[in-house]
């Protein structure tokens, strides 16, 4: 049993060699080990792969892309929720060195104009249209002047760099599009014998930029975080590790593959380890997750805390066989403990892990495992992935503190991001001159080395100089059985500088008032943990990754409120 820590400084075991193949190649490896294991199961599109066919299909897509005049490092979009177009880009710009840009497909007219003209996007392939979302009409709403133009031949005052669009068209789907291109047509341009495939990939090198995602924008601007084979690779390897992952193991899907969260903790820790990807549908929906557990007979289940949340409450829930999950990941917000037990209880992933990280460590820097002990795998997000560094720092000295001590949590290794696309002044903010990532979050970390998040640096709220972190509330509050979720922020205040307030989602068909919350906090918290006001509502501002978009909770209650921010000497 290794020795107790003395600080809050753990390295990762690095017993298993990091990979340092480039995704095609690796991906190349995988298919020459199982051509005929299933790879790929689309439900809603009603799309099967096998590792070959998925393979050979993103040579071909590779193969046109290249024929488009793109060459290595050339920036290609995906604007899109999750469907089988988007891991083929995946694969297919990995295999030829286009570095591929995730749109977000919440993003309107003014930031995807931003997004694409920040890093220069050549090519753009995007959903036609979802729900009340209009892609192809905010695009033409950019660029009228591409009405009637040729496919391959754009030009636009405001998208300067946008040479093509490429709309995704389901088979027999949609009216021709002057001036873009149908993803079909597409991949009809490229063959997968393509030797100019091969001359490419064997250019190409595992430090290359392969990916840029913007940062979700829980505190402002996105930045694009850039990624490497190498980092996305590892991180989405060790990942697998944790989960226990092999070929036999199903991992339905149903977070956005436009973040870290779907496309490397679903897309390639599946591909590292030769399982299958399932997705259950376009966007989440929690029926159609609990009926593709069941009919494909899921071993894995990712998902945010509101998405299981949403599984565990909807009223078919118990209609559904969910007997062969046995594992998963809850991760992208604070994991509630109860929610936790009952995910592990009511939906029979016994071993669900928990992971920790941001874009910019690719992302997971700590996981548990699925032999972690129950009361470490509710309560911490595990310890150091192997391979990397965690550290807790005191934010003012930036030094080590003690293990048990709060401090900014910061990580070093293979995982840390090439840097923010176009902006050398944001990544040494970001990355200190010996390696260190700096996350904004606020971490403790035990004498074991497991690691718990308590909070943003921004959102600890400071009252009467008591030093409170909201999640800690957040976690009592989840005790009320009437409660479903929680959040809760300071608001500024005249005479405390902040007090606390707690945002309340109420169970369907029950109950609460203001009086039962403070009754439940009396004499079980200190009173000064007790939120001040107490709003009941019936979702959270949040991002599409199910973040918690905290700040806007503060807007809103200081203006609802009349509130200014305190003033600090």
């Amino acid at each position: 049993m290794p020795a107790p820590l003395t600080t809050s400084h753990a390295r990762g075991a690095v017993d298993v060699p990091l990979i340092e193949q480039t995704i095609g190649a690796f991906f190349d490896d995988m298919v020459a080990r199982q051509p005929e294991h299933e790879a790929l199961v689309s439900v809603h599109q009603g799309r099967r792969y096998s590792y070959r066919a998925l393979r050979d299909e993103a040579r071909q897509l590779a193969s046109a892309l290249l024929g488009m005049g793109l060459q290595r490092g050339d920036r290609v979009g995906i604007w899109s929720h999750n469907n089988a177009e988007w891991v083929l880009m995946q694969l297919a710009t990995a295999q030829v060195g286009l570095v591929l840009v995730n749109i977000n497909p919440a993003y309107r007219t003014a930031e995807v104009e931003y997004a694409l003209n920040k890093v220069g996007c050549r090519l753009l392939v995007s959903m036609a249209q979802f729900k009340t979302s209009d892609y192809l009409g905010m695009l033409r709403e950019l660029a009228p002047e591409w009405a009637g133009g040729r496919p391959g031949a754009l030009s636009a005052a405001r998208l300067p760099q946008l040479q093509t669009v490429v709309w995704i068209d389901e088979a027999g789907q949609g009216d021709e599009q002057p001036g873009l291109m149908r993803f079909s047509e597409l991949l009809a341009r490229g063959r997968a014998d393509d030797a100019q495939v091969d001359a490419v990939a064997a250019t190409l090198d595992a430090n290359d930029p392969i990916n840029i995602q913007f940062t979700s924008g829980t505190t402002g601007f996105p930045k694009g975080a850039t990624l490497t084979h190498r980092n996305i690779l590892n991180n989405g390897f060790f990942i697998g590790e944790c989960m226990k992952l092999t070929p036999a193991d199903r991992l339905c899907i149903p977070v956005p593959l436009y973040h870290c969260f779907g496309m490397v903790l679903g897309n390639l820790a599946c591909f590292t380890h030769g399982s299958t990807v399932v997705y259950p549908n376009d966007a989440f929906e929690p029926l159609s997750v609990l009926q593709t557990v069941q009919a494909e007979k899921c071993t894995g289940l990712h998902g945010v805390p509101t998405m299981f949340i949403a599984e565990l409450d909807h009223p078919r829930f118990k209609e559904f066989d969910l007997s062969t999950l046995r594992t998963g990941i809850m991760a992208g917000s604070p994991c509630p403990v109860e929610v936790m037990k009952r995910v592990q209880a009511d939906m029979h992933m016994g071993e669900v892990t928990i992971a920790y990280g941001m874009t910019e460590t690719s992302p997971v820097s700590c996981q548990s495992s699925t032999d972690t002990p129950l009361d470490k795998r509710v309560s911490t997000v595990g310890t150091v992935q192997p391979h990397l560094e965690v550290k807790i720092i005191d934010p003012d000295s930036g030094r080590t503190v003690a293990p048990g001590q709060s401090g900014e949590l910061c990580t070093r290794g293979y995982s840390v991001m090439h840097g923010y696309w176009g902006d050398e002044a944001k990544t040494k903010e970001a990355i200190d001159a010996e390696g260190w990532m700096h996350t904004g979050d606020l971490a403790t970390m035990d004498a074991e080395g497991y690691v718990n998040i308590v909070g943003r640096i921004k959102d600890m709220v400071i009252r009467g100089g008591e030093n409170i972190y909201p999640r800690e509330i957040e976690e009592f509050l989840y005790r009320l059985p009437q409660v479903q979720d929680v959040q809760v922020v300071g608001v500024p205040d005249a005479k405390y500088g902040e007090e606390l307030c707690a945002w309340v989602i109420v169970k369907p068909g029950q109950s609460l008032d203001e009086e039962a919350v403070r009754a439940f906090c009396k004499g079980q918290i200190a009173h000064y943990k007790v939120p001040r006001y107490i709003r009941f509502v019936d979702a959270f501002p949040m991002t599409v990754t199910g973040k918690i978009q905290k700040f806007k909770i503060r807007e809103a209650m200081k203006d609802q409120l009349g509130l200014a921010e305190a003033k600090t000497a």
